[in-house]
């Protein structure tokens, strides 16, 4: 193990440390390959709020017992560049199942022929949802994520920037909210990891510590087939303004059609080849 990677894991969870869990609906710390050309990834994420916000704040409904379910279908149009689609829905205890909203997301990432040191991609997402579920209606996303694999172990860094374009925080500037996970593969099919989300505010002028959101995921991924994809975990909200408990449930599959395709990688598998 390089001396240096107890050092590199800290870094990345201090960068981390603000991260933002993606309202709930999606909870995933993204690697740096794309869909690979000819390959649509189908992917279902289950995310249960054990114990979370119980009154209506600025709009929003309840997340306490809630249920919130995200359809993702990513296609890899080129070796370097993919479109992913979202259906964002909620089941309320109160009012049963709720869609919710829509997002599409195009990413590229840095061709393997650069041969850089650590993975490279840019992602970017827009979108709409419902006044009932978010404080604003259409959001924009920028997000540039850098990876490195290191052995069993594994590094990503996912610093986020989100824009309010209608809604209660149109006004504000970008939101800083970096993802980070640190992952170690115990065996070739189990992986046990620790994701970090939370989030700082607008830059520059950040939330007070207690009014940003800030979880912890311990996490488990079975690579049980290059075809598939699992992730669960349990995360524990650290501030008054998090969601204190939630189970995560992540589900894919790959299919091709017939264009290039490489075992084993994939969005949502981080990539083994960068050592």
């Amino acid at each position: 193990m390089p001396k240096h990677l107890p050092l590199m894991v800290l870094l990345v969870l201090c960068l981390g440390s603000q991260a933002f869990a993606q309202d709930n609906y999606e909870i995933q710390v993204y690697d740096s390959e794309t869909v690979p050309r000819g390959v649509t990834m189908l992917e279902f994420h289950s995310n249960f709020t054990v114990e979370g916000r119980k009154q209506v704040e600025n709009g929003v409904a309840p997340t306490h017992h809630s249920l919130h379910e995200t359809l993702e279908i990513t296609h890899g149009f080129t070796p370097w560049f993919e479109v992913g689609f979202y259906v964002f829905s909620s089941i309320q205890p109160d009012s049963g199942w709720n869609w919710v909203g829509d997002h599409v997301r195009p990413r590229i990432t840095a061709p393997e022929s650069w041969h850089l040191p650590v993975g490279l991609s840019l992602s970017q997402e827009i979108g709409y949802q419902r006044r009932k579920f978010s404080e604003d209606s259409w959001t924009y996303e920028l997000r540039p994520i850098v990876d490195k694999k290191i052995g069993r172990w594994y590094l990503s860094f996912n610093p986020a920037f989100g824009k309010s374009i209608h809604g209660l925080n149109q006004d504000r500037g970008f939101d800083f909210s970096p993802n980070a996970k640190v992952s170690f593969d115990f065996t070739k099919k189990i992986t046990g990891g620790l994701e970090y989300y939370g989030g700082l505010g607008p830059v520059p002028d950040f939330d007070k510590l207690s009014n940003q959101s800030q979880q912890f995921f311990p996490s488990i991924d079975l690579n049980l087939s290059p075809k598939w994809e699992f992730n669960f975990g349990a995360g524990v909200g650290v501030t008054r303004s998090t969601d204190r408990l939630i189970l995560k449930f992540i589900i894919g599959r790959r299919f091709s059609w017939g264009g290039e395709r490489k075992p084993g990688l994939g969005k949502g598998q981080p990539p083994s080849q960068k050592n």
